[in-house]
């Protein structure tokens, strides 16, 4: 039986009548009673956005079973937030104090009447956070508001101050502010008081229909007029009614619109002090000033306002900006530090555009070196690369050690890091100059090319630029040539985990004996043997592990992962760093002289010739198309293999 396919019209209807299901339609008295049934419909703006956070669950990770987030975050607790999770990377702390932040005002406590303002360099994703929010909030269920009010406002202002003490405790709700001028005289004039019989509707959050959602641009200071704020009165009207009738005010500014919801500030601090001053009763007192003579305006929104790092400099420098600093929670967003995290990014970027040549291998790893390198503050511990490792989580191992550097407290000799340096867009644009360049595809090496092109023409200081080109011409050409070799490493040894997987049980095993004096049972003859010095050498020396050093390195081992067993961890060849890297040292240098000379060669014989294109075939399995592997090759024979 053939399933009926689902025509536009299906789908319209299909949607309208969802959209049609949501919609509420009743008098005030029966809202009285749904609200009795459902207190929380009636939830302030704070809580209504907290829980469009919150509802789609948090997940705490157990760092505790995993090497790379004990590193990366000791013992502190991590929550993942399912609705920022496919969206954001590297952010977790800026993340964890924005939900702390609507948590705290969601609970009505001081945060609920204090600005939430993103302070960050360009692309850390300031914009982002707060568009997820505007995202979240038209995905939500609608709100219930006095249908026909300009502001959207909440039934419950309908409610006479004498009565609502009655009306919390029968509702179990907290009544909060007072019917906008307009409502106030549609009450007396259209209801003749009788507020019970006033209609109620749901309305739905609109960033387009300025329901809910409002945005504030920065303002020309020649023409800083507060009505883009509060609204205004239509003078078209003043010859039907007189200048103090409610029926001529015309309340669509930002906070009318983005009564019950949010109000964005872009780039707040471009605009002049005076024009902010709406904002310090909006927080604390929660009204605005209604146009001409109405008096005040009752606000419910959650103001969110976000600028870079100058601006915020600028802004608090100047004493007389005290009262509205008072009313700040400032939250850095800086750049994203962690190299995983960075191409996640990158990969989301692209995932979103209309991007879809071949990316080969390690591209964009090679572009997030730069963007990371760029971010982070020299320090006498580690060189940056090394630091780049740290911060992404990775054991690093020196001459058979693991770099005893805490994560901790290279961030704490370094509280502006990740303010400044290279932003995601550089990076995106010179994918695309790369892609412009290459459209067959791009590997490591276009997007170097592309990426030392835009810095020798970005408008950076000499100092900045010669940075930035050292580390594209030296510091990340080493690294990928390290990622190269291991790469054509893997492509020629046979089944590649397999024989690393072996050489470590084999190092296991002669190691267990030596430590314990011992003898080695062979796996296959079941014959009892001295432990095998030569091949433990063959294996330390690849990390310059040498003389008197090998018994203790050996004894490390074996206490490493005997506790590691004990722990209840699957061993493997990559359990412990420092033998992980012997390891693969080994396989790589069993295989360089003839990977150089294969590479290299201009002609080849028979043999040489069916090995490589079995390099070229298992190339393409490890995500190479025929040029990108044939570009690579050529980029490994002419710098890593030279005579």
């Amino acid at each position: 039986m053939t399933r009926k396919q689902t025509t536009f019209v299906d789908l319209i209807e299909r949607d309208r009548a969802s959209r049609g299901d949501a919609h509420w339609q009743g008098t005030f008295l029966e809202y009285l009673e749904k609200l009795r049934k459902k207190p929380e419909i009636s939830q302030l703006a704070p809580a209504r956005l907290y829980n469009v956070v919150a509802s789609p669950g948090v997940e705490e990770l157990d760092v505790g079973e995993n090497g790379r987030l004990q590193r990366l975050f000791g013992d502190e607790p991590v929550r993942i937030y399912n609705f920022f999770r496919e969206e954001f990377f590297g952010v977790e702390s800026v993340i964890a104090k924005l939900v702390r932040y609507l948590h705290a005002a969601a609970l009505q406590g001081e945060e609920s009447r204090q600005v939430l303002y993103l302070m960050g360099p360009v692309g850390a994703g300031k914009s982002s956070l707060i568009e997820i929010l505007r995202r979240g909030l038209e995905e939500a269920d609608p709100v219930h508001a006095i249908a026909g009010c300009p502001m959207q406002e909440e039934p419950l202002h309908l409610i006479p101050r004498n009565l609502r003490r009655e009306f919390e405790k029968m509702l179990d709700v907290t009544i909060e502010g007072d019917l906008c001028p307009v409502c106030r005289h549609r009450l007396e004039s259209d209801y003749k008081g009788h507020y019970e019989k006033v209609p109620v509707e749901t309305v739905a959050f609109s960033k387009q229909g300025r329901m809910g959602i409002a945005i504030v641009p920065p303002v020309d200071p020649n023409n800083q007029d507060t009505s883009v704020l509060i609204g205004s009165e239509d003078i078209s009207k003043l010859d039907k009614f007189s200048e103090g009738d409610p029926r001529v005010l015309d309340l669509n500014g930002a906070f009318n619109a983005g009564n019950r919801g949010m109000v964005e500030f872009i780039e707040i601090f471009k605009n002049e002090t005076e024009y902010l001053h709406t904002i310090l009763t909006a927080t604390q007192e929660k009204f605005v000033p209604a146009p001409g003579r109405h008096g005040t305006v009752h606000v419910d929104t959650v103001i969110v306002g976000h600028s870079n790092e100058a601006e915020w400099q600028k802004f608090r420098a100047d004493p007389t900006n005290e009262a509205i600093l008072d009313r700040i929670v400032t939250i850095k967003v800086p750049y994203n530090l962690r190299l995983t995290d960075e191409v996640k990014i990158y990969e989301k970027i692209l995932k979103k555009s209309g991007f879809k040549a071949h990316i080969a291998p390690h591209t964009l790893t090679v572009a997030a070196m730069f963007a990371i390198l760029s971010r982070l503050a020299p320090t006498p511990k580690c060189d940056l690369v090394t630091k780049m490792r740290i911060y992404d989580g990775e054991e690093v191992v020196e001459k058979g050690r693991t770099k005893k550097v805490n994560i901790r407290e290279l961030q704490d000799e370094a509280p502006l890091e990740g303010m400044s340096g290279i932003s995601p867009r550089f990076i995106v644009k010179a994918l695309d100059n790369a892609l412009s360049e290459s459209p067959d595809g791009i590997t490591p090496i276009h997007v170097r090319e592309a990426l030392v092109q835009m810095v020798k023409e970005a408008q950076f200081s000499d100092d900045q630029r010669k940075q930035y080109l050292e580390f594209l011409q030296d510091s990340i050409h080493k690294a990928y040539l390290e990622i190269l070799e291991q790469e054509i490493t893997k492509a020629f040894v046979y089944a590649y985990e397999e024989q690393a997987e072996t050489l470590f049980h084999n190092y296991l095993d002669h190691a267990e004996a030596y430590v314990n004096k011992s003898k080695v049972k062979d796996r296959d003859t079941k014959e009892e043997l001295d432990p095998d010095e030569g091949f433990l050498k063959s294996i330390e020396e690849q990390i310059a592990i040498v003389g008197p050093a090998a018994d203790g390195f050996r004894q490390e081992v074996i206490a490493y992962l005997w506790s590691a067993t004990r722990r209840g961890e699957t061993v493997s060849y990559g359990s412990y760093e420092p033998l992980r890297e012997a390891i693969e040292k080994k396989l790589t240098n069993s295989v360089r002289d003839i990977s150089r000379i294969i590479t290299k060669a201009r002609t080849r014989d028979a043999e040489q010739s069916e090995k490589y294109d079995s390099l070229v075939e298992n190339m393409l399995e490890r995500g190479y198309n025929a040029f990108s592997a044939e570009v690579v090759m050529k980029y490994a024979a002419n710098n890593l293999w030279k005579d």
